[in-house]
């Protein structure tokens, strides 16, 4: 170790903090898309949680916060068939989706939430 410089420890990002217009249809989205489910409340903040340990914190607001357009946020699956598999089944329950790419090495696309936040969702 290099004098002066101390050894960083581990650390994970586990959560994001989303505001959102209406906490029941936030909630079935993530649950219906992205495999999460309740976790707890805490005041009005909803925290939902993946398999691997994630949390979403939703927090009901009735404006969205706003963002850059290159603001996004993404889920990474583990192949190019489950990009494609919900690709399929989000184009079919008409949730928006833009920005498709499929090549050999990387698959890819982007979708709004019922918020409007950008969710990128990729294999590589």
């Amino acid at each position: 170790m290099t004098k002066g410089r101390t050894r960083a420890e581990k650390m994970d990002l586990n959560h994001l903090q989303l505001h959102v217009r209406n906490l029941d249809h936030a909630q079935r989205f993530y649950e219906s898309h992205f495999g999460f489910r309740e976790h707890m409340r805490h005041a009005d903040i909803l925290f939902l949680r993946n398999t691997s340990g994630f949390e979403l914190a939703l927090r009901p607001e009735r404006k969205r916060s706003s963002f850059p357009e290159w603001f996004h946020f993404g889920f990474r699956l583990a192949s190019a068939r489950a990009v494609r598999k919900l690709h399929s089944r989000m184009t079919t329950e008409g949730v928006r989706v833009c920005d498709v790419e499929d090549d050999e090495n990387y698959v890819t696309f982007r979708c709004k939430d019922p918020d409007g936040y950008c969710i990128e969702i990729y294999w590589c």
